[in-house]
């Protein structure tokens, strides 16, 4: 399947299981995770500063018309997108990618993808609760929340990656 299709699948599949799935998980009003950064964060290695910054934008506004947060999701998102290049050189190191590829688990390895996960999720989880409370009075709060959800968000992220993996060993127990 061409990449754009593969895109589009992986856009649509991931606003569908946040709005109806995980938007669910509400545990004392902190845990907020949020699976739909997948689609940022599986672009390719190559993919232009622009085309990131579309890409976030688009699945944040939409995240937005489903939950009525009013450009937080668009914002955040776009965010995290703008990020994403220096996060990726500071999670690399010296170590030299394929640019052209996805960073999947199963092209960079479990630790990498760990740190560029934890990375991107802190990025607009901070964001997003910080402009959810924008108040200094509600950091607190706010700080809260991103302890709790970071965890949490990449946790499912983690075995969303792992239960939709290409590279599944097959025949092999």
């Amino acid at each position: 399947m061409n990449r754009a299709a593969m895109n589009i699948i992986r856009f649509v599949g991931l606003v569908i299981a946040q709005i109806l799935l995980v938007n669910h998980i509400r545990l004392g009003g902190y845990v907020h995770p949020y699976i739909y950064l997948i689609f940022v964060m599986m672009l390719p290695l190559n993919t232009q500063g622009w085309q990131l910054l579309v890409a976030g934008f688009s699945i944040g506004i939409v995240i937005d018309l489903f939950m009525g947060t009013l450009g937080m999701h668009a914002g955040a998102t776009t965010l995290m997108a703008f990020c994403r290049p220096a996060i990726i050189r500071i999670v690399s190191g010296s170590q030299k990618l394929e640019m052209n590829r996805e960073p999947s688990i199963d092209h960079v390895g479990f630790a990498w993808f760990l740190r560029y996960t934890i990375c991107m999720v802190i990025v607009h989880n901070f964001t997003y609760f910080m402009l959810e409370g924008f108040s200094f009075h509600l950091v607190g709060q706010a700080l809260l929340r991103i302890l709790i959800s970071v965890p949490v968000s990449v946790f499912l992220i983690i075995v969303m990656m792992y239960l939709f993996s290409s590279n599944k060993k097959k025949g092999k127990d």
